[in-house]
């Protein structure tokens, strides 16, 4: 017998199958993940991605959180600051609680007040600009990544260690990250008496930096810092190659995607780098990194753990809370420290963390990475 739907009998059909989708919602607890998922640097969205969804899967398949499993939204902000609050009240009018990201750090820093005013937990994982927290005042913002001024000076400090460069060029991208970083390495290199002869910016997505790369040369510089993402860090490397420019390029870990080397070529062996430690060779983390694996996914990313450990943190601090009111969530997690693959983390007032560990990489031709000196 065929089923012809009415007009009534479509209504009713849709109203059941959203009295079913709530129920769905009832039952689980959402967290948004926030992020570029389109765009240039879909890349670093896809390891947010990784450390969240296998984080989720293992809490599920332990018995969820207060008896109820968790559910994850991505919502997509190509990691541009305009879309950041477009995400961010997607997130809010969806009635979501609790959101890993955003991923980059000017979507994140334009996110922020909405969440915050809003009363949405934010656990970035990857936004490492200090204007994200700094003198807002927030309740309701945490990172589980360090920041740009820990981050700069441990370059810094490499630089002038172990390099001991005479002449250095800082170049950054023009944007909130990049610039941010590079004029922290700039200031400590300058405080320590090193002579930074060119800090200039470059436009993202442009294709041919010969003009700076040309200034690099005629300034003699035996040193480039670059602040910003792999793209344009790649797209460095080659043309430097190209025009015989021969000095080490260092980056932050914006520019440690396996990406950049079909960008750079054999140009990028030995480019420097910092990331948050390998937190994957601790043997602590074994079975996290065995559950990553297991999916074919990566764990020793740039954020893959510092994701998971996002996840980790949201998670304990429902259960800390003894149920799902984010303003409770987020008052326990600044009260209590969580156990987390990064560590047993802790967060000061304004939700940074109060350690956080950068290490110094080589980057190799075929994609890999080795502590530098090891």
């Amino acid at each position: 017998m065929k089923i012809r739907f009415t007009p009534v009998a479509a209504a009713m059909s849709l109203a059941t199958g959203l009295l079913l989708s709530g129920a769905a919602h009832a039952d689980n607890i959402r967290i948004a993940l926030a992020g570029p998922f389109t765009g240039s640097v879909t890349q670093y969205g896809d390891m947010v991605k990784q450390g969240v969804d296998t984080a989720i899967e293992q809490i599920n398949a332990s018995g969820g959180v207060l008896g109820k499993q968790l559910e994850l939204v991505t919502v997509d902000d190509a990691c541009e600051p305009k879309q950041g609050p477009v995400a961010a009240n997607r997130i809010v009018n969806d009635k979501i609680h609790y959101v890993v990201g955003h991923v980059c750090s000017g979507a994140t820093i334009a996110a922020t007040d909405i969440y915050n005013n809003e009363g949405v937990v934010m656990v970035t994982p990857s936004a490492t600009a200090p204007a994200v927290t700094d003198g807002k005042g927030y309740e309701m913002i945490l990172r589980t990544i360090g920041r740009d001024d820990q981050q700069g000076p441990a370059a810094a400090k490499f630089i002038l260690e172990q390099i001991k460069p005479t002449k250095v060029a800082v170049l950054h991208d023009k944007q909130s990250y990049g610039q941010g970083i590079a004029a922290s390495v700039r200031s400590e290199l300058q405080k320590a008496g090193t002579d930074v002869v060119l800090f200039e910016g470059i436009n993202a997505g442009d294709s041919d930096y010969s003009a700076v790369i040309t200034k690099l040369k005629s300034t003699g510089v035996d040193f480039v810092y670059f602040g910003g993402y792999h793209p344009e860090m790649g797209l460095l490397l080659r043309q430097a190659a190209e025009q015989g420019v021969k000095v080490h390029f260092m980056g932050p870990e914006g520019v440690g995607n396996p990406d950049i080397n079909a960008i750079a070529g054999k140009a990028v062996e030995g480019m420097l780098l910092t990331l948050p430690a390998d937190f994957s060779q601790d043997p602590d983390n074994q079975a996290i990194v065995q559950a990553f694996k297991d999916k074919k996914r990566d764990p020793s990313g740039a954020f893959q753990l510092s994701a998971y450990a996002a996840t980790i943190a949201i998670a304990e601090g429902i259960k800390g809370a003894g149920e799902d009111d984010p303003v409770k969530v987020a008052d326990y997690l600044h009260a209590n420290s969580v156990k987390t693959p990064i560590g047993q983390i802790s967060w000061n007032k304004q939700g940074d963390l109060n350690d956080f560990k950068f290490d110094v990489f080589s980057w190799h031709a075929d994609g890999s990475k080795t502590v530098y000196g090891k």
